[in-house]
């Protein structure tokens, strides 16, 4: 992809986040803490699956 519509599509990305957080905020809030318990649940499954390697 070319460096300049790289970055044109950063910017439109975080221009729609900023719009969407502006528009609604709680909406906003459930949706990073649904990402939230994505990521720990991942990093607990590796963390168990570490440890049942190790055992």
């Amino acid at each position: 992809m070319p460096a300049k519509a790289k970055t044109v599509l950063i910017w439109l990305v975080v221009i729609f986040v900023i719009f969407a957080i502006y528009n609604s905020p709680d909406r906003a809030s459930e949706v990073v803490s649904a990402i939230w318990d994505v990521v720990v649940n991942a990093v607990a499954a590796f963390g168990e699956f570490l440890g049942g390697l190790l055992n």
